[in-house]
């Protein structure tokens, strides 16, 4: 998997993860992504924070450090999903 489409992935589920605390698939899938960012991408720290429209993605490996900006309607597009969908509610 390329490494934009993980962090991407990842920042998607996280955010609904953290938003659905009982969600357990949710945090299963988040784990894989992380995985799959350690594993293929050497992604050794992962964190994120939201700026207005934006979040902001941080992440480092042993030798370099980025930033990746995306538009909050696009990261909670996934979770504005799950929300609207009557099967998935508590």
């Amino acid at each position: 998997m390329k490494r934009e489409d993980a962090l991407f992935n990842w920042l998607q589920i996280q955010v609904v993860a953290e938003a659905r605390p009982d969600d357990k698939s949710a945090f299963d899938t988040a784990a894989f992504f992380r995985e799959v960012l350690r594993e293929d991408h050497g992604i050794e720290d992962l964190a994120y924070r939201r700026e207005g429209d934006w979040y902001v993605l941080t992440d480092k490996t042993k030798t370099e450090a980025s930033e990746s900006r995306y538009p909050a309607e696009a990261v909670d597009a996934l979770l504005v999903a799950i929300e609207n969908e009557p099967r998935y509610q508590a």
